[in-house]
């Protein structure tokens, strides 16, 4: 009496080792990069937007790292554990369908991640104003008294004014530490945009229009503002160096200015949300 023949016996399960991999590689990997990427990202931490912008750049990477987890040990894997074996035929592998627990997986997951992006990404941006020109009519209005601050982007360069210390308008960006900043942008000419980098603020600045954007200084500091729009020849040197002082040091440098431009001082237009020069002037 023959006996039954035997059974070929089970290939290894590679969805399991692949999941096994993914998990403890992510376990590992998203702390590190939370702990030692995280804090060097910019924009920095001279503002409370910046520093709320690095936190949001740190929860984004925290979600993205598992993904390139996953992505670098299925690539890893199936060149191991798939590769052609050495002097056989060249084939084939067999054809995958109906994996309807991957897709369910796979939809479920990456509809969750997205929507839980969108839910933090949409709350952050109403956070104190989030650094960035919300137009005229500001939805996310932080509370508290404000420092309200012009700037005005023209070829090439900007210049700012101080309506609550007489419209006072100097070619220099300085504010007190530990004050909430009301910022309103606009433009004499083309379209520019004001990035005061390290402070976390990225505003539009276009002619006729007032851009509000808010921030909230942290310690004395410096920092960078650029033009970030293509406006013209000269783009490229359209930048400067802002600081965040004491408020006694702000005092004095405000008297210092006011003194400096008395005598120009008459000739200014009083203070506007928008101002409108000579159409030749716009031409640049």
């Amino acid at each position: 009496m023959s006996s039954a023949p035997a059974t070929e016996p089970h290939g290894p399960n590679h969805a399991r080792r692949v999941i096994v991999a993914w998990i403890v590689g992510s376990l590992i990997a998203t702390p590190l990069v939370v702990i030692f990427l995280g804090p060097i990202l910019p924009p920095g931490n001279a503002s409370q937007q910046s520093s709320e912008q690095v936190f949001d750049n740190t929860v984004i990477i925290a979600v993205v790292t598992p993904v390139i987890v996953l992505l670098a040990v299925f690539f890893l894997y199936s060149l191991m554990s798939f590769r052609k074996a050495k002097g056989g035929p060249l084939v084939d592998g067999p054809p995958l369908r109906e994996q309807s627990t991957v897709q369910i997986a796979w939809i479920v997951l990456t509809s969750v991640t997205v929507i839980c992006l969108a839910a933090f990404g949409t709350y952050e941006l109403l956070q104190n104003g989030a650094g960035g020109g919300q137009g005229p009519s500001p939805i996310a209005l932080p509370s508290g008294k404000k420092l309200q601050v012009q700037v005005i982007a023209q070829q090439w360069e900007f210049t700012y004014r101080y309506p609550s210390y007489g419209g006072l308008e100097t070619n220099q960006l300085v504010l007190p530490e530990n004050t909430a900043v009301e910022f309103h942008v606009t433009s004499l000419d083309a379209i520019h945009g004001f990035w005061a980098y390290e402070l976390g603020v990225k505003a539009d600045a276009n002619p006729g229009t007032d851009n509000i954007a808010y921030v909230k200084t942290k310690g004395a500091n410096t920092f960078h503002v650029r033009c970030a729009e293509l406006c013209g020849l000269w783009h490229g040197y359209m930048f400067s160096t802002g600081r965040v002082v004491a408020a006694p040091a702000f005092a004095s440098w405000v008297k210092q200015q006011q003194k400096l431009f008395a005598s120009v001082h008459k000739y200014m237009p009083n203070y506007a949300t928008t101002y409108f020069p000579d159409p030749q002037r716009r031409a640049g």
